[in-house]
């Protein structure tokens, strides 16, 4: 289909240890297409993060192919995979992973560096994402022990934005966050979702973080069990469903 953002087919992937191969994923096969918001939900070491990590090129499969924005990721160089991971993919930590000594605006400029964009094209834009992920103005020359880890987070996202990204990959988002905060939190992606078009996949161990998003994909033993309707595969017991 046109509409489709990402592919993997039949994906595979171990990890080499003086002990022997260790596999973590197995035959995963997965389409995501443009405008949808995916949640990702499974046990600790399901194979949950190193799925994100392969879909956000930070990690490359064994076997099995990854089609990325119509490209082909394992066919691209190390400068052509960088470009595509910057120009396509947003990225949205559990920890936030701002630079602590940088003034909030620089951190969400941040991106803008490594795409060239000159001082006063970085400082517009930082302003203008803090705006639209609801922070005031005055909070972009702050630095990021000075505000609540909610702010840090919008902060994050507002970051994530910079090179309009089509895809938001959140891993663990809301999981440093109180209740209340983790809904704001939440609200923010699902208006970013449905009023900008951006695709969102997302990791949590929250069910009523899952409920937000409209279609669940549940990871057992980095098998892939459930993908789905969300409130179908949060009801059904772990590791059944149909794939």
């Amino acid at each position: 289909m046109t509409d489709t953002l990402l592919r993997i087919a039949h994906l595979f992937k171990q990890y080499d240890t003086v002990a022997g191969p260790v596999p973590v994923l197995h035959d995963v096969d997965f389409v995501v297409h443009k405008g949808e918001f995916v949640a990702i939900m499974g046990p600790s070491g399901s194979g949950k993060s190193t799925f994100m990590n392969i879909l956000g090129c930070l990690d490359v499969p064994t076997s099995g192919t990854y089609e990325l924005a119509g490209q082909d990721v394992g066919k691209l160089g190390a400068d052509e995979l960088a470009r595509l991971r910057n120009r396509v993919i947003g990225f949205v930590f559990q920890g936030y992973n701002l630079l602590p000594r940088a003034t909030l605006e620089e951190n969400v400029a941040l991106p803008l560096i490594y795409a060239g964009q000159p001082a006063n094209v970085r400082q517009a834009r930082a302003r203008e994402l803090l705006a639209k992920v609801g922070l005031s103005q005055d909070v972009g020359s702050r630095q990021p022990n000075q505000i609540s880890g909610g702010q840090q987070q919008r902060v994050a996202i507002a970051r994530s934005l910079a090179n309009q990204p089509q895809i938001i990959l959140a891993d663990e988002p809301t999981g440093n966050l109180d209740t209340k905060t983790s809904d704001e939190i939440m609200s923010l992606f699902t208006q970013l979702n449905t009023r900008d078009g951006i695709t969102i996949v997302l990791v949590t161990h929250e069910p009523d973080v899952a409920r937000y998003a409209h279609r669940l994909v549940r990871f057992v033993d980095g098998k892939v069990v459930y993908d789905g309707e969300v409130a179908a595969g949060l009801e059904a017991p772990h590791g059944a469903g149909a794939v």
